[in-house]
């Protein structure tokens, strides 16, 4: 390995400055996990385990809508009841772990930056805490849908995220994701409206992705939405079927 790059294997030339009896292990690339929840853990852990042991040398964080900013204080124990019922993480563990030293994107990942860490870490913005930001108790309850003026403040959030280092926006919309008391995640009934415009929003600063997570009902709904969102942003989108 020679700065960084796998440069010969099996019988090498020469000696190297350092070596390692690496015997039953495998020489690799760093794997880069697209698909992480250490949201919680990327603020008071280095370690990153068990990403860490795996090969993984870069993990995406802020899928599947759920996250931990933007946060108003009086969300803090509804957000750690999402991330508990969507990923089974304990929530004793979020609850004793996070500091809640920040309001705003920009204060989380600068949290996650002072916590030096064995990986590579990239954040998205997650759709349920922005929501939860924006519409308060109301973005949680599935009965009102955003007014045009909460959509286009959520897409200023979203947009301001990502130009303070956010690798993108993400949201869910399947009834799998329930808090750790049985509600359904804030994003399920989001309409199109709402997530184009937060779309178009993203867009605006000609960099970061879309990522969801959905059932797939209404198929065709489904794929007009995703088709919009990805036209009027001109990002790329992936989702995760379940």
């Amino acid at each position: 390995v020679s700065g960084g790059v796998v440069t010969e294997v099996g019988q090498v030339s020469g000696n190297g400055r350092r070596e390692v009896d690496a015997d039953g292990a495998l020489v690799t690339p760093g794997f880069v996990d697209i698909h992480c929840h250490y949201d919680g853990q990327a603020t008071w852990d280095e370690r990153l385990q068990p990403s860490s042991w795996h090969g993984v040398t870069t993990v995406v964080m802020g899928n599947c809508g759920v996250g931990f900013a933007p946060v108003h204080p009086s969300h803090h124990e509804r957000l750690i009841q999402l991330m508990e019922g969507v990923e089974d993480i304990p929530g004793t563990a979020l609850a004793e772990g996070l500091t809640w030293g920040w309001t705003d994107f920009a204060g989380f990942l600068d949290a996650v930056d002072a916590r030096p860490h064995d990986l590579d870490v990239a954040a998205q913005v997650p759709h349920a805490a922005l929501r939860l930001h924006v519409m308060g108790e109301r973005g949680a309850h599935h009965e009102e849908a955003a007014t045009p003026e909460e959509i286009a403040e959520m897409g200023r959030i979203a947009a301001e995220a990502i130009e303070a280092g956010a690798l993108g926006f993400t949201t869910s919309r399947t009834r799998n994701h329930r808090t750790s008391t049985g509600d359904y995640t804030p994003t399920l009934t989001a309409e199109r409206a709402e997530l184009v415009g937060i779309a178009e929003a993203v867009g605006t600063t000609g960099t970061g992705v879309l990522q969801m997570v959905g059932d797939f009902v209404d198929v065709d709904h489904e794929w007009t939405t995703l088709l919009e969102m990805m036209r009027v942003s001109g990002r790329p989108l992936s989702f995760s079927l379940a």
